[in-house]
């Protein structure tokens, strides 16, 4: 009977994270590249425009957004409903995310769609990799917070395509619509994720960190 309830128990919090692999093999961060090129021309423009969206599984048009919903359908597109995970761990630690917008409790319909909201998600899930100017730093599907300046930030994921110069092309929406261009180090990186799913171990990212950490 205990060891049914702790199946039960481990179920339950998978679905709280919003995955929901059928195939039994769980993707690994990689796997986001090619969810998130299939928005390269479907999403052709830009709306921070606050709107009031379904709760789970919300989206703005596919044809509009901010920078962060290439990251959040790319997630989705996996079975990881950001919008949810985000809005439930605000929840449970409100305190510990940015309050730089004056509000007084979680709000599914924007907190998931804010950079530094997703900031802190990443680093609470302990995705952090070390930041750092050099290419072989970055793998596909990574995700890179930058600073714009003016307090404006932006979000993208690394792409698996490089430049001639080896450099990583980023997929992400900086106005225009999805692109994948050559932007990684255009901005001043505040933010280096790598995400892992279900019960990969999280030994990936600390092993991560550290190897970034030496080549620095």
């Amino acid at each position: 009977m205990f060891q049914f309830k702790g199946v039960l128990a481990g179920l339950l919090a998978m679905f709280t994270l919003g995955l929901c692999f059928c195939s039994g093999a769980l993707p690994t961060a990689s796997a986001l590249v090619p969810k998130a090129r299939e928005q390269i021309g479907v999403t052709t423009g830009y709306d921070s425009a606050y709107r009031k969206i379904a709760y789970p599984g919300g989206d703005v048009p596919l044809e509009t957004g901010v920078c962060s919903d290439v990251v959040v359908r790319a997630f989705r597109k996996l079975g990881i409903d950001l919008q949810k995970a985000v809005h439930e761990d605000m929840q449970k630690a409100f305190a510990d995310y940015p309050h730089k917008w004056g509000l007084k409790r979680p709000d599914s319909n924007i907190d998931h769609r804010r950079v530094p909201n997703l900031m802190a998600y990443f680093q609470r899930r302990g995705w952090a990799v070390n930041s750092s100017t050099n290419s072989a730093d970055f793998k596909a599907g990574d995700v890179v917070a930058w600073d714009l300046g003016g307090g404006v930030t932006h979000i993208g994921l690394v792409s698996d395509r490089q430049t001639a110069e080896a450099a990583p092309l980023v997929i992400h929406n900086i106005g225009a619509g999805t692109k994948e261009e050559d932007v990684l180090f255009r901005f001043k990186i505040i933010g280096h994720y790598r995400p892992v799913f279900g019960n990969q171990s999280s030994d990936a990212s600390k092993a991560a960190r550290l190897s970034s950490g030496r080549r620095r």
